[in-house]
């Protein structure tokens, strides 16, 4: 546990619950070159005179929201201003439904307090050692619970994770004062809720007994705290199937469990919305990506992260990474229950991670590998639903059948984990690109033949890896639990464009979902203020500003990649700004 005093944090942070230890060290909390809450304006090169205000930004017409006199004809229940909704579908606190396009009123709201800002986290993929991690041996001399994982360590069975350039996106629009609301919108599942903040039980959170700080490490959710934000979940999406209001109520209550926790009663009104072009439901660590971009929204609010900055030391960069890890996982909790830690880490830091299983009964002991190249990546998504559960049953009973057989799999299996990331921490990995490339896809390709033995593939599975090497392109492994879901397929760094072109339309022709992608890349990154060069007349002026109607009516995954994405005209956009740890 660290101390914490003036803003100093003191000591290392201990690893619990499947959050790591990055081996922290002593180093001040500044605002990095992030504006406050309250600025004294924001001033950028270039920018004209109508973007600069004393409380901080301008927001052009309210950023999307109706005006106090109720305009577009949608006057919220609780006094509170009714909200346009994504694709001409307004909604009143959560339900109900209108035909208006425009997100803007004709009157302006009041300026808000700080910029509209954004936060982005990536999804996730295993790249080896699916169900090894699961089903393998383990040592008789177990590390130490919640150990920091030594590149030689081979005690226990070991997975590989890795980050994609699928991401997740969270716009936050700060209000005025006297706008006492917060909304949690996610169009993409159709959710939008509006609360009043000061009916929230704020009596619960701020308890000296429950209360919580932006360093605490909490393992576990406190009954009491989660009972009291109950009347405040159960009102949501009422009209909804049950299935899909289930999914809306478990993410506001991570939302509201984060918002109560790290905030408090004077906290301002604010506005979350999240876009993700991260397929829902097919184990690529969306929801996670998602915890990541509200912890770290949140901490950015209350100004207790520095940077992130080009010039940040790397071991200030691990501190910062920490904390958002921290209350990602505490996210990742309320949605999931008793989650491993592991995706809300990849999501955090970036690049890849190994892990390993000691039991059940604890969390997994987690590594970076915060050298982890880029890799360009196809991920096809089978549109085969999947059971996890069943899959992970399947081979328990063939191993119980079958035990030396299936060990002995599951055993090289592990030696597939732990050659390719013994292979990728070696300095002259990346030294011969296209010799890289080849080793590593050799191992995915032994590692998907151990998964096929398995019995854990499907046919649609089967089909893509048929396509790929059909036309030579690359290396491809299912990714995940198997019996659907997910591939991947590592690329070649020479394929012919027209090679890609008549893979992609045989796959779109057989009803195939298909993302071209990086493997290993940029975790949890930061845009302050909301200003992003597009291409546009408005880049001559700084860039175009990402109000909240430009955001809502991006369409689908494209038009949010192009709208805000982190990268585009083949490099990282100017404006994004991530946290960076190397070690070589």
């Amino acid at each position: 546990m660290s101390a914490v005093s003036n803003g100093i944090a003191i000591n290392g942070l201990a690893a619990v619950n499947g959050l790591n230890s990055l081996n922290t060290l002593t180093v001040p909390v500044h605002n990095g070159g992030l504006n406050t809450i309250n600025g004294n304006g924001h001033t950028r090169l270039g920018l004209s005179a109508r973007r600069n205000s004393i409380n901080g930004y301008n927001v052009v017409n309210g950023q999307g929201y109706s005006s106090q006199n109720g305009h577009n004809g949608l006057h919220g229940s609780n006094g509170l201003d009714g909200y346009s909704g994504h694709n001409g579908s307004s909604y009143h606190n959560g339900h109900g439904h209108s035909t208006h396009t425009s997100l803007l009123s004709e009157r302006k709201t009041s300026s808000p307090m700080a910029p509209p800002f954004m936060v982005s986290a990536p999804g996730k993929v295993i790249v080896f050692g699916e169900h090894s991690v699961v089903h393998g041996k383990v040592s008789n001399k177990p590390n130490p619970p919640f150990c920091h994982l030594g590149p030689a360590n081979t005690g226990f069975q070991a997975a590989v994770a890795a980050a994609i350039s699928l991401r997740s996106y969270l716009h936050v629009t700060t209000l005025s004062k006297f706008r006492r609301t917060v909304t949690l919108r996610f169009p993409d599942i159709d959710l939008v809720h509006t609360w009043n903040i000061d009916d929230l039980p704020w009596d619960a959170f701020q308890n000296p007994l429950k209360k919580k700080s932006y360093y605490s490490m909490v393992t576990e959710l406190d009954p009491d705290l989660v009972a009291a934000l109950q009347p405040h979940i159960l009102s949501i999406s009422p009209d909804y199937p049950e299935e899909l209001r289930k999914v809306h109520q478990n993410s506001a209550s991570a939302f509201l469990y984060l918002f109560l926790s790290l905030g408090s009663p004077s906290f301002p009104g604010c506005l979350y919305t999240l876009r993700s072009t991260i397929p829902i439901g097919a184990g690529l660590g969306s929801s996670a990506s998602i915890s990541v971009c509200m912890s770290a929204a949140l901490l950015v609010q209350l100004r207790t992260l520095s940077g992130p900055h080009p010039d940040q030391p790397y071991e200030e960069a691990r501190l910062q990474l920490e904390r958002i890890n921290r209350w990602a996982f505490v996210s990742e909790m309320c949605i999931h229950g008793n989650p491993s830690g592991v995706d809300n880490t990849v999501a955090t830091q970036g690049k890849a991670v190994v892990f390993q299983r000691t039991d059940y009964s604890r969390p997994p002991l987690v590594r970076p590998l915060w050298d982890f190249p880029e890799l360009p990546l196809l991920l096809v998504n089978t549109r085969q639903a999947k059971s996890t559960a069943h899959e992970v049953a399947k081979v328990a009973k063939l191993k119980d059948t079958h035990p030396k057989l299936v060990n002995a799999i599951l055993d090289a299996m592990d030696k597939v984990s732990t050659t390719a990331s013994g292979m990728i921490e070696r300095n002259d990995f990346a030294e011969d690109e296209e010799a890289s490339h080849k080793k590593m896809g050799d191992l995915m390709t032994v590692n998907h033949g151990l998964l096929v033995s398995l019995g854990v593939s499907h046919p649609r599975l089967e089909r893509v890896r048929e396509l790929v090497d059909h036309e030579g392109i690359g290396w491809t492994k299912l990714t995940g639990a198997g019996g659907g879901g997910c591939s991947i397929t590592l690329l070649r760094s020479d394929v012919p464009r027209h090679k890609l072109t008549k893979l992609e339309h045989q796959l779109e022709t057989e009803n195939y979902e298909k993302f071209e992608t990086t493997l290993g890349g940029d975790g949890v990154g930061v845009l302050w203020p909301a200003i992003l060069k597009n291409g546009t007349d408005e880049d001559e002026e700084g860039g175009m500003e990402i109000d909240l109607e430009k955001f809502l009516n991006a369409e689908g995954t494209e038009g949010v990649e192009k709208l805000v994405g982190v990268h585009g005209h083949g490099g990282e956009r100017e404006g994004w700004k991530f946290w960076r740890v190397e070690t070589r």
